[in-house]
């Protein structure tokens, strides 16, 4: 018997709409998510590129003139179409392009942004002999190099062939004598420095002890000759970083900005400098590059809008460390006693509802509960044990990374807690009744067969934990971050780990460059910049834990896997 096929009738499986509509969701998701990753990655590698100045001349009755100059420049960094104030035969408003200009010379103009109108405008060209001085205050100057006056007397003219060789040769000169003076000021005088403090807080104990009655004539002598023994090397290293700092004023460049104004400047303010119209394209990638990197490994200057962001980036790491390793154990530990000794129960019941709902509750009330008995009442109870000699002064009993780290541990331990509990419960049963038929007692049965089967889990709460901790930003204002610590919480000077020392991080970094900053137009690459290193931190180190995890799930392959 053959069948038609027109009596076949289409099936359709019930709740088929709800799959498609659940497709639309996650695809509609994935895009906002790529569409905000790559709006932050565009909008933070554009900041590093080095883009091209125009001078524009504008138009003899224009409004826009600065300093009644009617020619100005600058880096386009906007255009934008706003309403004209002419309107169109029908009596609406018009509309025009206007551009937003970086003029740079900050202190000169007094403004770092100008919006242009392009129906104001005369000419635009793009002189090739603009040069861009980027220097240590004030933002880069945009301007034509005029001549460079020597210290000897020797002034060198922009347009001799030798003027951008000898500007190299002494802008690496004083960057080297900037480094050094670092170097002296941080390194060898810091090290003094804490000699010397060690030194005042054993004087002020011996003069407490001497006031209590006691005779310690012999050991005051002893640390007066100590710091006086100490005096004539800090003496010889502050004069030579004074010296230094005087030899940095000696050189000076002499530049005409677009207005037609010269000014002069130090060639200590400099930093590095460059023909923006005339870089080719590899020329260009070289100073991304080189941009990218000082970014990197620098340190911030100018509120934080010039500069590098290397010690947010360190904190952030050393933070995210630290509340890693502190929030694992605790997590651990308390998931195994819940799942494996607790007897369930209303009580166990209700200790579960309670983790769940501290997962929920705001940071920011983490940072006042961080503050208030982490910070005040432990800092201040080591404080009075330990260094009695440093109050009022506090040492532990104010913010600091261990602090902070302890605060996040405390905010992400429910995460922990809660995936390590999943993991803990995916352990099939036959793996414990073997383990138990050996011979193995219980926590002999967790610590080899249940713990290893279940890392990939822990390992799965640990990187939520790590996500979430590391872009926390309302609890470190409270407990620890700042906005400016040029000193990392880890080197070389012992104890090596500054545990009581505040540090800088990115996510705070990220808010008071777009909330904070005096000019925030000027902090705006910033922000996306430090944004997409945010970011990129993040994802690498849950990369590493992911791999750390996968790793693992193929040694302790087990058939609940």
């Amino acid at each position: 018997m053959s069948i038609k096929p027109s009596n076949f009738r289409a099936i359709r499986t019930p709740g088929e709409a709800w799959v498609w509509l659940t497709a639309m969701g996650l695809t509609l998701g994935l895009a906002m998510i790529l569409f905000l990753l790559g709006l932050v990655l565009v909008q933070g590698l554009s900041a590093f590129w080095p883009k091209r100045v125009v001078q524009v001349t504008l138009k003899a009755d224009s409004p826009q003139a600065i300093q009644d100059s009617l020619i100005l420049g600058g880096e386009i960094t906007k255009v934008q179409e706003k309403l004209s104030p002419t309107l169109n035969e029908d009596g609406t408003p018009g509309e025009t392009r206007e551009w937003q200009l970086f003029l740079g010379n900050k202190d000169v103009y007094g403004l770092g942004f100008k919006f242009v109108d392009l129906d104001q405008i005369e000419k635009t060209e793009q002189p090739r002999d603009l040069i861009k001085l980027e220097r240590l205050e004030y933002g880069p100057a945009l301007a034509y190099p005029v001549a460079l006056n020597l210290k000897d007397g020797v002034t060198i003219s922009a347009s001799a062939p030798e003027f951008r060789a000898e500007l190299e040769r002494r802008v690496h000169e004083v960057n080297e004598r900037r480094a050094e003076i670092k170097r002296i000021e941080k390194k060898e005088i810091g090290a003094i420095n804490q000699q010397m403090n060690k030194l005042r807080l054993r004087q002020r104990a011996l003069e407490r002890d001497r006031d209590a009655g006691r005779n310690v004539a012999a050991e005051l002598a002893e640390v007066a000759a100590a710091q006086a023994k100490l005096d004539g090397p800090y003496n010889e290293l502050a004069t030579r970083a004074r010296e230094l700092r005087a030899t940095q004023q000696e050189n000076t460049i002499t530049y005409r900005l677009m207005s037609g104004r010269e000014n002069t400047l130090a060639l200590g303010q400099v930093i590095h400098f460059y023909y923006p119209n005339e870089l080719t394209t590899a020329q260009r990638v070289g100073l991304f590059l080189r941009n990218v990197w000082v970014f990197l490994s620098e340190e911030p200057r100018e509120a934080n809008t010039e500069g590098g962001i290397f010690p947010a980036i360190f904190g952030t790491f050393v933070m995210t460390l630290l509340m890693s390793v502190v929030v694992t154990p605790f997590g651990v530990l308390a998931a195994i006693y819940l799942r494996e000794y607790a007897k369930q129960g209303p009580f166990v019941r209700g200790v579960r509802i309670a983790i769940n709902n501290l997962a929920g509750v705001p940071s920011i009330v983490f940072g006042v509960f961080g503050l208030g008995f982490f910070v005040y009442f432990m800092g201040g109870t080591i404080d009075s044990l330990f260094f009695s000699d440093t109050l009022p002064t506090p040492t532990f009993g104010t913010g600091g990374v261990m602090w902070a780290a302890l605060t996040l541990a405390l905010m992400t331990v429910p995460v922990v807690v809660v995936a390590t509990e999943e993991a803990l419960a995916a352990v099939s049963r036959g793996s414990r009744e073997g383990s138990l038929a050996c011979g193995a007692s219980k926590w002999q049965t967790i610590q080899r067969i249940v713990l290893p089967a279940a890392a990939p889990g822990i390992l799965t709460g640990l990187i939520l934990a790590m996500a979430r901790g590391a872009g926390e930003v309302a609890p470190l204002m409270l407990v620890g971050v700042v906005k400016l610590a040029p000193e990392l919480p880890l080197n070389l000077e012992f104890p090596f780990i500054h545990l009581d020392q505040k540090f800088m991080h990115l996510g705070f970094h990220i808010y008071d460059l777009g909330f904070q900053s005096p000019d925030s137009e000027a902090a705006k690459p910033m922000v996306f910049a430090t944004t997409l290193f945010l970011i990129a931190l993040v994802v690498l180190l849950n990369l590493t834990a992911i791999f750390i995890r996968n790793h693992l799930r193929k040694k302790y392959a087990t058939g609940a896997f």
